[in-house]
């Protein structure tokens, strides 16, 4: 199995996360992974799935992403049935940092228990 074939999971994602400037090379054994993701959590998705198939540090790929936006963590569409906790506990690990997410957000949402599927929230950097 070539290098490349092993980390096809990681240039899909790459792929569907719309990485932009990719570029792939392999040279002697070694896979180069090199592009910009929107947000900082795209870039932990994309080295969170390096690990999960290279374990947590891999001498067969070499990844160079940067990121185009460091003002925010993540940029989320809300969806329905979604909470800011919800929401919350899928980006940092914990509910109650619901209240960062409404703080940062409040020139959008005016309580911290309402909001809508369609809405554009902020999600901020710890």
């Amino acid at each position: 199995m070539s290098v490349k074939a092993k980390y096809q999971p990681v240039l899909d994602l790459g792929e569907e996360l719309a990485i932009k400037n990719g570029d792939v090379s392999e040279e002697g054994g070694v896979l180069k992974i090199k592009g910009e993701a929107n947000t900082q959590y795209e870039k932990n998705l994309l080295w969170d799935k390096i690990k999960e198939i290279g374990g947590d540090s891999p001498a067969d790929v070499k990844a160079n992403i940067t990121v185009a936006d460091d003002s925010v963590y993540h940029r989320h569409t809300v969806k329905s049935g979604e909470s800011l906790s919800l929401i919350a506990k899928h980006y940092y690990g914990d509910p109650m940092k619901y209240k960062q997410i409404f703080e940062a957000n409040t020139g959008v949402l005016s309580n911290p228990d309402v909001i809508h599927p369609d809405q554009e929230l902020v999600i901020p950097n710890l």
